[in-house]
């Protein structure tokens, strides 16, 4: 964290956008308009079988009174994606100064969304890199894209627009994951969004597979490294976990766990049966909510539930008073197995005196409560009830 804190080397990336061809701003669609105030840059980052290498990045600054100071957000694609100019420019809008990196050594330049241009001082591609855990640490593809992360707060940290005690992270997917990684490495940051992404991959997630044709002891060794179970201890900032009841990549349990071994404040917000994208992540007004209300630009964020159990057939949790409550639902499943693929349901549950309370039907076999804000329409989950093995 040292090496990483220093701030990086950085020069102008707009040689890639004058080339005028294919270019992608956001997820899906090409040639579009390029946001405005949005630069594209370099910084230079970890070296690579000995040779430096540097990132590609949008970086937005909204235009403010010389003497003030924003806070500021980074983000962190997921899978298939890159550096996002209209993600930094939907930050801007809502008066942050953001920058989005590339975590895979490519541009946002190709023919097809997905097959990204790579540019010839890259780090090592590939999102999760499971095969290559017998390589040295520092060409494996985790190593990179965290210290690429990292390097780019410290980039942010020396602009004089940036409020140093309001800087954050919002990853999504693959980024998420990278997210649960950076919180509990690098301390300077003040709040965290994950949108999908989480730790615990060895617990039924979409790469089971890759993990299986490692063998057991190169299996252990990848979760042992690089699942963020392992630092997600040490992480003691405010963080929302976002995603929904079926995401096929980072499942509920796994959900459940990363935010409950975290170790500082955290809340959850799940819909059911949500869709897993870029575009479909960035829709969601939690993220919002929860950085608004820690950078002082809201009073209240989301609701939080503590208390939460279950006796004589009735859930139960108790949640902070002074928020505005407008709804609360049980939501269950009666399935079991596979937890991508369970069916939910949802029915009302009781608020009363700052309690909330539901019957669970018998076949239930877990459940959680989803909250309501009055004031925004923002929801917010508990953890996870089991009610059977």
């Amino acid at each position: 964290m040292s090496k990483l804190s220093i701030t990086p080397k950085t020069w102008s990336a707009e040689e890639v956008v004058r080339s005028g061809k294919d270019i992608f701003f956001t997820e899906g669609q090409a040639r579009g308009t390029r946001p405005s105030g949005v630069s594209a840059i370099w910084y230079e980052s970890e070296k690579y079988h000995g040779k430096p290498t540097q990132v590609f990045a949008w970086l937005g600054i909204p235009e403010v009174a010389s003497n003030k100071k924003l806070p500021a957000v980074i983000l962190v694609h997921g899978g298939g994606g890159t550096a996002f100019a209209k993600w930094v420019a939907m930050w801007n809008r809502r008066g942050y100064i953001a920058i989005a990196v590339d975590t895979c050594g490519n541009i946002p330049q190709a023919k097809k969304y997905g097959k990204w241009n790579r540019h010839e001082n890259s780090g090592p591609n590939g999102c999760g890199d499971f095969e290559n855990i017998d390589l040295p640490i520092k060409e494996q593809w985790t190593y990179h894209a965290v210290s690429a992360v990292i390097k780019a707060h410290s980039l942010l940290r020396t602009l004089p627009q940036v409020d140093k005690n309001k800087v954050g992270i919002c990853g999504l997917s693959w980024g998420g994951y990278l997210t649960s990684i950076v919180i509990g490495v690098d301390h300077r940051l003040k709040f965290a969004v994950s949108i999908y992404g989480c730790g615990f991959l060895d617990q039924d997630s979409a790469w089971g597979k890759n993990l299986e044709k490692l063998g057991p002891k190169r299996k252990r060794k990848w979760l042992q490294t690089w699942d963020p179970s392992n630092y997600l201890p040490d992480a003691k900032l405010p963080t929302l976990w976002v995603s929904g009841s079926n995401d096929p990549a980072y499942n509920l349990k796994m959900l459940d766990l990363s935010q409950r071994c975290h170790g500082g404040n955290s809340c959850l917000s799940v819909y059911i049966r949500y869709f897993h994208s870029h575009i479909w992540g960035w829709k969601r007004p939690e993220t919002a909510a929860f950085i608004d209300s820690i950078c002082g630009k809201k009073k209240k964020g989301l609701i939080r539930t503590f208390g939460l159990g279950q006796k004589n057939g009735k859930a139960f949790a108790r949640y902070d008073r002074r928020a505005s409550l407008d709804q609360a639902w049980l939501c269950y499943t009666t399935d079991d197995g596979k937890w991508q693929d369970r069916y939910w349901r949802r029915q009302k549950a009781v608020i009363e005196n700052g309690r909330i309370t539901s019957e669970v039907p018998r076949n239930a076999t877990a459940c959680f409560f989803n909250l309501v804000n009055d004031d925004d329409g923002c929801k917010s989950s508990s953890s996870l009830i089991h009610l059977k093995p």
